[in-house]
């Protein structure tokens, strides 16, 4: 390492989105490697709205490898972390600044300790696939900082190593994680069917049911689904397959009403999976149950779906609109069933357009609200204030970008430590 002063940092920020499968991924054949018993098809989302902020450092000074998550100091000692690591390490170039006059080997970066900060603008670890931002975030910094030259398809591959679903957010839009079949994992990779611009009338609105921590891990509830439910293996030998080439095609063709099918249908038999595991697992509540009963009977009552519904392993409702029309028609059946008990503009976050056009702008219209046009006049509907914290409206996005600016970084430019802990 060229420069005598032990002083300096080099220093990469970037932002990468989340995503939300629409054909899930549930079980792994390989524990360590992160290897899936099928494939799977996600939606990236907008990461102006929901995404992960991280910032990775090197430094001569730094006395060992640490990470800050959300301001907190975490353990980077886990396999997790230490095979991304170990795998950007391995893959990284020579990196020279020549106006700091600081210029690192490839060979240097096995020696150099990593500072690591990151941040989900959104719930952690509550269904909303932040392990999936945070993993894919923190490969692509390392991978830009250490100027690491493969394509993100290999990127994908160690990605998929930190937290399976990391490897779908490394490109935007529509993406497919192929399962693979070599015991390496090699061919386990994350391929764009298509990229944001390709079906771009979509509107996105997550219900977030509860921002708590759940219960049982993804991670628990695979492992314990692959050794005791019969319907899992059924799903990804029997079921699954046709869904893919379903879906693919669905996508290609912007065919709305298939694609609903196949979300809806593939979110409720992964929710099945898990009430035939044992012991059961119980991801979603009764505002889950009943947000699926609101988007199922509006379908019926207009004949063709107007709403998809998917749920990861959480209660948050993730519920894709054909249209932005039909996005506003949404917002204002869920703002009749879930009346907020906080003000408005922290009820109704992300693209605050939607709430616009629906015509909501204060308390009184959502208390004008109507019944909808589904609800039998004969039964009077009920309505469940504070059963929903808050919705979060968005859309497709693109894929890890970025930031350029000392401002937007996390960690402080001069000593590497975090601008802001708790």
């Amino acid at each position: 390492m060229a420069k005598a002063s032990s002083n300096w940092v080099l220093m990469v920020t970037a932002k990468s989105p989340t995503n939300i499968a629409v054909i899930k991924y549930w079980g792994k054949r390989d524990e360590t490697l992160i290897l899936p018993i099928n494939d799977s098809i996600s939606v990236t989302l907008d990461p102006d709205h929901l995404c992960t902020t991280t910032t990775v450092a090197v430094s001569p000074a730094f006395q060992s490898d640490r990470m800050w998550l959300n301001g907190k100091e975490i353990s980077l000692s886990g396999h997790r972390y230490q095979n991304c690591l170990r795998e950007i390490r391995l893959r990284a170039s020579d990196v020279e600044d020549e106006k700091r006059e600081i210029r690192v080997s490839k060979e240097d970066w096995g020696k150099l300790h990593v500072h690591v900060a990151s941040y989900n603008n959104f719930p952690t670890a509550a269904g909303l696939a932040s392990s999936a931002a945070g993993f894919a975030c923190l490969v692509f910094a390392l991978g830009k900082l250490m100027q690491v030259k493969e394509d993100l398809g290999a990127l994908s591959e160690i990605a998929r190593q930190g937290s399976g679903s990391a490897c779908r957010s490394l490109y935007g839009g529509f993406v497919k994680w192929v399962m693979g079949n070599d015991t390496s994992g090699k061919d386990s990779i994350a391929v764009q069917l298509a990229d944001e611009t390709h079906w771009d009338e979509l509107v996105i609105i997550i219900a977030v049911v509860s921002s708590h921590q759940k219960e049982t891990s993804s991670t628990t509830g695979m492992r314990e689904s692959v050794e005791t439910s019969t319907l899992l293996h059924h799903r990804s030998k029997e079921v699954v397959p046709s869904r893919i080439v379903q879906m693919e095609e669905a996508i290609t063709h912007r065919d709305f009403a298939s694609f609903s099918k196949l979300t809806c249908t593939d979110s409720n038999q992964f929710h099945a999976v898990c009430l035939d595991t044992c012991p059961p697992i119980f991801y979603m509540n009764d505002t889950s149950h009943r947000i699926i009963s609101y988007v199922e009977k509006w379908n019926q009552y207009e004949g063709t779906s107007q709403v998809a519904y998917t749920f990861d392993a959480g209660p948050n409702a993730v519920l894709i609109a054909r249209d932005r029309k039909t996005a506003g028609l949404l917002l204002q059946r869920l703002l009749f069933y879930f009346p907020p008990n906080i003000e408005l503009s922290s009820y109704v976050l992300g693209d605050k357009s939607i709430i616009q056009e629906a015509g909501i702008g204060s308390f009184k219209d959502i208390e004008a609200l109507p019944p909808p046009p589904e609800v039998k006049d004969n039964v009077p509907p009920k309505r469940y204030p504070g059963d929903v914290s808050y919705f979060i409206c968005t859309r497709p996005g693109r894929g890890p970008t970025l930031l350029m600016g000392e401002d937007q970084a996390l960690l402080d430019p001069k000593t590497g430590v975090p601008k802001f802990v708790i």
